[in-house]
């Protein structure tokens, strides 16, 4: 049973941008173990434009450059695998320090464990895994991006952090690492599916009064997620894919407000209270599907996903109005690559896009964020990867009455990425 680090088969999808081989193997009694991980850092160089209004940290006309990791955070996974009683065991756990600093005499303490699960199961009849890894949703999408292996958006806004967000919420949603009880078919001439319960999140509102969140305790109700697949070979290879969510989100409303009173230069203002607000529950759900192909030296990714209640970018957020209604939203990119005969230079592009309907009581019609890149990942050895990236990523706000409100980052990045 393959327990390997679940980057790796991001680095096998991008193999001719990489070299990457399992990690270091020992035989340990009846266990083999494997030790392997990823190490990366870049500089960035990021330019603002646009509506200050629109603005967070950063406004029009602001740069800011950077030393920090990439899409993929550093890793360091220790698994292990035996064959006991008739069944294939194995596990993992991962340990993703953070590699940017932000403050004068002071360590980061940004720190993740991203994976700690087990696995048991047979060639025969399949496996079953218990534990946090990479979701199932929506995890093809993220595994066949190409700004795995550098930075894509917010560059800029992350520095400190373990990660950028690559592609995330730009083309497609975060598929994150989640506990969960899953099941995994055997592979039958390139078809398998996994099917499992993962945790419940609640809602999250992140546009103030225009979305509502979730005020019932954290995963409540399970998730319920699955995927399907197909793979082949020969002159043209590819594969594609099909995978869905679906969870209740319970407790939807809005805690009471304490009234208040202000004063301001001899200006006294008094805010009445507000009552909390109970809407129940509702089911959120999303799908997706999607295709990799390669022909000779050609590369091309397409991928499209719909939901109602999913939100944008990382699941849930602004997924409910403030009525506690679900919102629409879609998202989309593709992907073409090159690789350099010879040298194995890979050189990629992609667009894609992320947007959120508004519902009628909403003051936005939609919400999109896009981005396109340009790359070069050149494999300066058989586990070294040097790599160069441009993106221009953009948000844009479209109001019902208000004027629109758009603001782009442009992001220079160079940098390198080892797998061992």
């Amino acid at each position: 049973m393959n327990t390997k680090l679940n980057v790796a088969v991001a680095a096998a999808l991008f193999a001719a941008a990489t070299g990457a081989q399992a990690g270091i193997t020992i035989p340990a009694g009846d266990w083999t173990l494997d030790i392997g991980g990823v190490v990366n850092a870049y500089y960035t160089h990021t330019s603002f434009s646009g509506d200050d209004s629109a603005a967070g940290e950063y406004q029009n006309g602001d740069s800011v450059a950077n030393i920090t990791t990439g899409l993929l955070p550093n890793y360091l996974s220790v698994s292990g695998k035996t064959r006991q009683n008739d069944l294939d065991v194995g596990f993992t756990i991962s340990i993703n320090p953070g590699a940017s600093t932000t403050a004068a005499g002071k360590q980061s303490s940004q720190q993740e464990n991203r994976q700690a699960f087990l696995t048991f199961g047979d060639a025969s009849w399949g496996s079953i895994k218990l534990g946090k890894d990479l979701g199932i949703y929506a995890s093809d999408a993220i595994l066949n991006d190409q700004t795995l292996l550098g930075v894509g958006s917010a560059a800029g806004s992350l520095a400190g952090n373990t990660t950028t967000l690559g592609r995330i919420g730009r083309g497609y949603m975060y598929a994150d690492w989640k506990a969960q009880v899953a099941y995994t078919s055997p592979n039958w001439n390139g078809f398998q599916f996994t099917a499992g319960l993962t945790q419940g999140w609640n809602a999250l509102a992140g546009t103030g009064t225009n979305s509502v969140g979730s005020t019932d305790r954290a995963g409540s109700q399970t998730a319920y997620e699955g995927k399907a697949s197909y793979e082949w070979t020969g002159d043209v290879a590819g594969k594609v894919w099909v995978s869905a969510i679906s969870q209740k989100v319970d407790g939807l409303g809005t805690a009471a407000v304490a009234a208040t009173v202000s004063n301001v230069n001899g200006v006294v203002t008094a805010v009445p209270a507000v009552a909390a607000q109970n809407f129940g529950n509702e089911r959120a759900y999303a799908w997706d599907l999607g295709t990799s192909l390669k022909i000779a030296d050609f590369g091309l990714v397409g991928y499209y996903g719909q939901g109602k209640g999913i939100g944008q970018t990382v699941q849930f957020l602004n997924g409910f109005d403030r009525n506690g209604k679900r919102r629409d939203s879609d998202q989309w990119y593709v992907q073409g690559s090159y690789t350099i005969p010879g040298v194995g230079t890979k050189l990629a592009a992609s667009y894609g896009e992320s947007t959120l309907d508004g519902n009628g009581v909403d003051s936005f019609s939609d919400i999109k964020a896009n981005m396109w890149v340009v790359g070069a990942y050149h494999p300066l050895t058989k586990h070294l990867n040097l790599v160069a990236e441009y993106s221009q990523a953009k948000d844009e706000v479209n109001n019902r009455t208000a004027a629109d409100t758009d603001l782009k980052a442009k992001t220079v990045s160079l940098g390198a990425i080892l797998f061992f």
